[in-house]
């Protein structure tokens, strides 16, 4: 147990170099995430028998892949770059991996800025190769959550999104505090779990759109309830009611948009099969 908590007096974050570029073990994680919820989405879309092609998949994963990463680092700079707005007043630094000639890479992501660039992908892929928007959104919701598990773990190695104080023998040592090792408990909760339970529901859907709702709010709920053992982002701190983060209160209305589209999708599908 002692190793454990000293893990980050023991471990790199960065993987290896290539031409004297190093190459994090973040970015190896993000890589093996987008894999992972790929070739998942691939086996379920032949298990389930999904009305897209290979090919078609792989397109649709393209423009996945790249709202996720402008509405991450825009949702980043939007929701909790407040302190000094220097993004919003140097926009030609958003996506510089470099500071001051020295190589950083691309840092600050925000889950729920890509959640955004995730939904405009998604309807733009839709409406240009006239695809169902919930079936892929449902479909995603399968895939993604195990994705996410490696995220998080990406987020762990790279001494990132650090838990708060405890005394919790499971805690490990941030430049010399115990603390929680919150970005594990988050890809337990909003990866593992949520995808256990997606999956195991998936059978009994009965409306396309169900899932991603379902998803929506378990995404939002496990997420809510990590937040408890997250620091705050430092720049931030507790911004409602005297003990609600950013992350809760964009869960919270995360939970609140998912339960009102899920009755709204609801009363759709019985008007439907009545008229049917």
């Amino acid at each position: 147990m002692e190793f454990w908590q000293h893990i980050y007096e023991h471990f790199d974050p960065i993987a290896f170099y290539i031409f004297n570029y190093p190459v994090h073990w973040y970015g190896i994680m993000y890589v093996l995430a987008l894999l992972t919820a790929l070739f998942f989405a691939e086996y379920i879309v032949k298990k389930d028998r999904f009305p897209i092609s290979k090919k078609e998949l792989e397109s649709y994963f393209v423009y996945v892949e790249i709202g996720v990463i402008f509405g991450a680092r825009l949702g980043y700079i939007i929701f909790y770059d407040t302190h000094t707005y220097y993004y919003l007043t140097h926009p030609w630094q958003i996506f510089n991996p470099f500071m001051d000639g020295v190589f950083v890479g691309i840092r600050g992501m925000s889950y729920h800025g890509a959640l955004i660039g995730f939904l405009i992908a998604t309807y733009l892929y839709s409406r240009k190769f006239k695809k169902d928007f919930w079936l892929l959104m449902d479909l995603v919701a399968i895939s993604v959550p195990l994705g996410y598990i490696f995220g998080r773990i990406g987020n762990f190695l790279n001494q990132e999104l650090i838990g708060r104080v405890t005394d919790v023998p499971w805690g490990i040592y941030v430049n010399g505090t115990l603390r929680h090792p919150s970005q594990l408990y988050e890809a337990l909760l909003e990866g593992f779990l949520t995808f256990l339970i997606i999956y195991l529901y998936r059978k009994r859907k009965r409306f396309n759109g169900e899932l991603i709702l379902l998803y929506g709010f378990l995404y939002g709920f496990f997420r809510f309830i990590a937040e408890f053992f997250r620091a705050p982002d430092i720049q931030l701190g507790f911004i409602c009611c005297g003990w609600m983060t950013m992350g809760q209160v964009l869960s919270l209305l995360m939970i609140i948009v998912s339960i009102i589209l899920y009755i709204i999708l609801y009363r759709k599908s019985v008007l439907r099969r009545k008229n049917g």
